[in-house]
């Protein structure tokens, strides 16, 4: 099958173009086998911090494509899932403790006439805490970029080798691997829905070009896409307020300000604004933590509190089904001189009631409009054990955070996870619920601690980025 897109696959665009071609024998799939067999095969792999994506100019130490951006790519001499780690320890000097794997792509396959060669790239996506790098000799330059900018080309300092899109493409995040992400917050989610606006305003800018200019068209197109991303993960406010607030910048009354140049140009600018408020809630929160504290769950934001706290002793919640805590436990174990004790989520009352605990620190999903927090299921009975025993309870959230709506939405996750056998049996996996206000000591936001009555305020502004 030869596949031609014009767009991430998983993205549904109405400008994707698809065509394909069945063989009808035997040998004509053996010959395309032999072709594939006989391609050359490298990995491509684009480390993600803060939203921008690390490209490299090749040198002259090079054979091909010298003084062209690429991301950290090399021959896939092994296995391209091993290989790929290779490379980067040798290109950037990171090693595979320093990234993270988001999701791999299919791979691009295409020919360069010039060269007279088949190329197979097997791309992949990896978020990255640092933007130390420590160059080799195949690459002279480096720059941190928002992947739109591989879809311009600015004289030869622009100037990508080919394909590089359609091979950001295939890992890209788009509305489907938003939907089905299980494993990280809804901070974390908001920012990758502003990143699926963000690359496909910039596609239909670069597509100008070759079709013109249209605005009401990319309008069209932006709003459908910014609907399905609110229908992704409808529990998640901060998802929803920052969509809204791309699309309500981008809402004017000239082309200028509502086609998909004013769309990118706002989905720019609030993922950093979303960046900087989350991280600016961890810096307010972790001035208020010191002693032991008990969380639960993989908060990025609490993880980042913890971390720049260091308290004196940190018990961790396992959070099943899934046990993410324990993975937390790990990390700050590892990264802090905090003691880091894991228990089972039954015992989160006893521990509190037994150990000297001087603060509960969790994240929060969505905070109602009454103060009342959604967050990972077990967050209710801590707070509620908390309050019994006097120990004050911090939520950490961006006011992005804050609900317009009264209704609450939750999210079940697979009954596999709780129970698979045979019985006849009902199973219960309820992912998030709801903790009481007057369980809430204070939430911790980038404008500092805000009391529970003090939500509704908050709520009132982001009510009006919904008129879009």
């Amino acid at each position: 099958m030869a596949v031609e897109t014009a767009a991430n696959p998983e993205s549904d665009s109405p400008r994707a173009v698809v065509a394909s071609s069945m063989s009808d024998s035997a040998r004509d799939r053996d010959e395309s086998e032999d072709e594939a067999a006989s391609a050359t095969r490298v990995v491509t792999a684009f480390l993600r911090n803060r939203s921008e994506v690390l490209v490299l100019r090749r040198s002259d130490s090079v054979g091909t494509y010298r003084g062209q951006w690429g991301g950290v790519s090399g021959f896939a001499e092994g296995r391209p899932d091993e290989q790929v780690l290779v490379e980067i320890r040798e290109e950037t000097g990171l090693e595979a403790d320093a990234v993270s794997l988001v999701r791999s792509g299919r791979p691009v396959e295409f020919e360069d006439s010039n060269l007279e060669r088949e190329w197979v790239v097997h791309p992949y996506l990896f978020d990255c805490d640092a933007r130390e790098i420590d160059l080799s000799e195949e690459h002279d330059d480096l720059e941190w970029v928002a992947p739109t900018e591989l879809l311009e080309k600015v004289g030869d300092d622009r100037e990508t080798v080919p394909e590089l899109w359609t091979a950001y493409e295939r890992v890209a995040p788009t509305v489907r691997s938003i939907a089905a992400d299980d494993e990280h917050g809804a901070a974390y989610l908001s920012v990758r829905a502003l990143e699926v606006l963000r690359d496909r305003a910039g596609l239909l800018v670069a597509e100008r070009d070759a079709f013109g200019a249209d605005p009401d068209g990319e309008r069209d197109e932006l709003v459908e896409l910014a609907s399905r991303l609110l229908e992704a993960r409808p529990s998640m406010a901060v998802l929803r307020n920052r969509v809204n607030r791309v699309m309500a910048g981008a809402d004017g009354d000239t082309e200028a300000e509502t086609g998909a140049p004013a769309v990118l140009e706002s989905a720019l600018s609030n993922i950093d604004r979303a960046l900087t408020a989350d991280e600016d809630a961890a810096k307010n929160a972790s001035e208020r933590i010191e002693g032991s504290v008990a969380t639960l769950s993989r908060s990025g934001t609490v993880l980042e509190v913890l971390r720049t706290a260091e308290p004196l002793r940190v018990f961790v919640a396992e959070s099943r089904p899934a046990r993410e805590g324990i993975a937390v436990a790990a990390e700050l174990a590892e990264t802090t001189s905090s003691t880091v004790t894991v228990h089972t989520d039954a015992a989160a009352a006893h521990v509190l009631a037994d150990a000297d605990v001087d603060r509960v620190v969790v994240g929060a999903d969505t905070v109602l409009p009454d103060g009342s927090v959604v967050n990972k299921t077990g967050t209710r009975a801590l707070a509620i054990a908390a309050d019994r025993e006097g120990i004050p309870v911090s939520v950490v959230a961006a006011t992005d955070k804050v609900s317009t709506r009264e209704a609450v939405n939750l999210e079940s996750g697979d009954r596999a996870a709780v129970y698979d056998g045979d019985a006849g049996i009902d199973v219960l996996n309820p992912t998030f619920d709801v903790t009481p206000a007057d369980c809430v000591s204070e939430i911790v936001t980038e404008r500092g601690a805000l009391e529970p009555d003090e939500i509704e305020d908050v709520a009132e502004e982001l009510r009006r980025l919904e008129e879009w």
